[in-house]
């Protein structure tokens, strides 16, 4: 019991605690081995979350997205000025000076040359902020707009359902809150890819102060050289800017997906497997690259071993299809071994009080095939004529005769 309550009380203290955090990541410095921790730990979260964003079966499976999107754009800013006071600061002692990872972002990623670091961080901003982060807000604004008009008639709809019986007490408030749930996820989303965007241009502001900063304080505090300078802190502020721009991409793409899903029972692998398997989809791709890599001049080495592995897919898929098909259904009847070999009285007689009775062309309406309209609505107005009369209305039971007209 107490463990139980420590437990909770350790996890209402987590989120506080992380903005307090946050808060001195700001304000206080910090050693460079401390910064290359929550370096690491900013791109753990991203990758979680892009993972959860992959396996979740309905956009509302992770109604929470927006605020830890929220947390994740504090988390990178925080690193970013905590980096840039280290790379500013400690940045006339070399590429070493502001920790390993952003040394490692500026000499591995970028081969050491700052000019093509710069084109790369470019190209990345560009790729966040222009195409990812743009289309994911148009989506989500789109996305907020219709579901708020479409509030009104869900709220009708599961109005009528519950007065004609077809949804409980406790189903429709279940329903209610499902739909007032996906219009705030809907109208949270559309705020949070604000985030996002302001925080690739955080990123952009941040690079240039870094470059500009650097080559001051090392041309005039330190005594080093227009290129010693740029040399150091043009890299250290490339390495800084690519490992904040990674997670942030990191979370567009999870914006994006969750923005663009649709509800369905399977993840999203499950889903997009599913639909790609068609063998008349991957046959013509298989003619087509066969086709390409004929040509004269084309990268034979590549194209036809890819023509070949598209050819395979369709077989196997054709090959699935036709054995499902062919594969005969084996109908095992269902006997109870409790059933007995003799009927009584209960088994031929009917006790319930009320019945109805129909002709044969209004089967349809008791059908539950068909959805048993008839059922439903003789339900609800049971259950409407019990709360008005205040006893319960017994059964009714709804059978066929032969003998009426058959629309009777």
């Amino acid at each position: 019991m107490n463990r139980s309550i420590w437990a909770g009380a350790g996890r209402a203290a987590f989120l506080p605690v992380g903005i307090l955090l946050l808060v001195v990541l700001m304000v206080v410095p910090i050693p460079p081995f401390m910064l290359d921790t929550f370096f690491i730990f900013n791109i753990m979260i991203s990758l979680a979350v892009l993972m959860v964003a992959l396996n979740t079966q309905k956009p509302l499976d992770f109604s929470s997205f927006p605020t830890v999107l929220l947390f994740a754009t504090l988390l990178r800013l925080a690193l970013n000025v905590a980096s840039t006071r280290v790379v500013l600061v400690n940045g006339h002692e070399g590429p070493h000076a502001a920790g390993h990872v952003i040394e490692a972002f500026g000499n591995f990623l970028v081969g050491g040359d700052y000019i093509v670091g710069i084109f790369v961080f470019s190209i990345l901003v560009i790729i966040n902020l222009v195409v990812i982060t743009k289309g994911a807000g148009r989506v989500s604004e789109v996305s907020a707009r219709f579901t708020l008009d479409a509030l009104p008639g869900k709220q009708m709809a599961i109005d009528a359902d519950l007065n004609a019986g077809l949804l409980s007490p406790d189903e429709a408030k279940a329903r209610r809150q499902e739909v007032a749930t996906e219009a705030d996820f809907y109208g949270s989303m559309d705020g949070a890819s604000k985030f996002v965007k302001g925080d690739a241009i955080a990123g952009i502001l941040i690079l240039f102060v870094n470059i500009i900063g650097g080559l001051i304080l090392g041309t005039v505090q330190h005594d080093l050289t227009l290129a010693e300078a740029g040399s150091n802190y043009i890299l250290l502020a490339i390495g800084d800017g690519l490992v904040a721009q990674i997670p942030a991409l990191l979370l567009s793409i999870a914006a994006a997906i969750i923005v663009t899903r649709v509800s369905s029972p399977l993840d999203l692998t499950g889903q997009v497997s599913s639909q790609f398997g068609s063998a008349g989809a991957w046959m013509p791709v298989a003619v087509i690259l066969t086709l390409l890599g004929v040509v004269p001049g084309m990268p034979h080495g590549i194209i036809l071993p890819a023509a070949a592995i598209a050819g395979v897919v369709a077989w196997r898929l054709k090959r699935a299809k036709t054995i499902a098909d062919t594969a005969p259904v084996i109908e095992t009847p269902v006997v109870d071994p409790n059933a007995e070999s003799q009927i009584s009285w209960e088994d031929v007689t009917d006790n319930v009080q009320i019945s109805v009775e129909i002709g044969y062309g209004l089967i349809g309406l008791v059908d539950e095939k068909l959805g048993a309209p008839l059922m439903g609505r003789l339900t609800g107005i049971r259950r409407q004529l019990s709360r008005e009369l205040g006893f319960v209305i017994p059964m009714i039971r709804v059978r066929d005769n032969m003998a009426l007209p058959p629309h009777a």
